[in-house]
């Protein structure tokens, strides 16, 4: 286990013992979701409200833990390990600063969510693009469509080109922050178009490549 693993569990870790201990002080029904305007529009239940963000946090850990031993191409994933252990780690960060705002706002500290959030979606969006650019061509991750998969050629190219939309987005969601209440402009409609278009562009590489 490297040092990036360590430090996901370690943080994995304090993310449950946080809940222990802030469990008893917790209202009966915990806000667990936020508009675009960043007020809370859902409630789930105090088990739930507190855990469930530890626990998705554990989930993906483990997850992408698997993907390196059952991957049939996973001799390519060993070539960018250092990065997707790097996504993990953002992931695992990205989602116990989720869990420390949600235990300040039900704790009666009220803030827009939104303006919170854009910062850290930025940053994870903007290291995915680098994962990509540094993506060989594997099952799981990266741009994967059956076009990038039957070619490596269109996989390098279409995940380059992936890496460099991604960082743009995750600049993008930055610049949100001076815009909170518009998040979908900024987070959810380049993302969305940004995996349209390389979905089309993949497509039309493989074509190229087979003419």
């Amino acid at each position: 286990m490297n040092k990036k693993e360590i430090i996901a569990l370690i943080i994995i870790a304090i993310s449950f013992a946080l809940g222990i201990y802030f469990y008893p002080q917790m209202p009966a029904k915990i806000a667990s979701h936020w508009n675009a305007q960043g007020a809370a529009d859902d409630y789930m239940n105090k088990f739930w409200g507190i855990f469930l963000l530890p626990i998705i946090s554990l989930a993906i850990f483990l997850l992408f833990w698997l993907i390196q031993k059952i991957d049939p191409l996973k001799e390519n994933i060993n070539k960018f390990k250092k990065h997707l252990d790097g996504l993990v780690l953002i992931m695992v960060l990205f989602l116990f600063y989720l869990f420390v705002l949600t235990i300040f706002w039900n704790m009666g500290i009220k803030f827009n969510m939104s303006r919170f959030l854009l910062p850290a979606l930025g940053i994870v969006f903007f290291y995915a693009g680098i994962l990509m650019e540094n993506a060989k061509r594997n099952w799981f991750v990266g741009v994967r469509t059956p076009w990038t998969l039957s070619s490596e050629n269109v996989w390098n190219k279409t995940n380059k080109l992936g890496g460099k939309l991604f960082k743009i987005i995750g600049a993008i969601a930055l610049l949100g922050i001076l815009l909170p209440d518009y998040v979908i402009f900024f987070v959810i409609a380049p993302a969305i178009l940004g995996s349209i278009y390389l979905l089309i562009y993949s497509y039309i590489e493989y074509q190229k490549e087979i003419k």
